[in-house]
């Protein structure tokens, strides 16, 4: 799952992360909150999560995210999202799916 990480808060449709577009809100969670968007490089849509500032500046909370995300990438099953990147902006954070 592509991912980049920002500051949770909800985004507008239209909101460009880098190369993705926010096209919705899809839910949101303990670790943040997960949009529908655009990758406007690969015309494909992807969930990016996103992390809220004060999990993504706890180092520990940090850590489990990208524990978590590598561990869910190195699974294959039709039922469980592909982690394409996680990417870090800064202060801010996130994974695309």
């Amino acid at each position: 799952m592509p991912g980049r990480w920002v500051a949770a808060m909800t985004l507008p449709i239209g909101t460009k992360l880098g190369r993705y577009e926010i096209r919705s809100k899809i839910g949101e969670g303990g670790m943040g909150e997960v949009y529908l968007a655009e990758d406007t490089k690969l015309d494909r849509k992807v969930a990016l999560k996103i992390l809220p500032a004060d999990l993504a500046a706890d180092i520990n909370r940090m850590n489990r995210f990208v524990q978590e995300a590598k561990a869910a990438s190195a699974l294959n099953h039709p039922n469980i999202l592909t982690i394409h990147e996680i990417d870090q902006t800064g202060d801010e954070i996130g994974a695309t799916a």
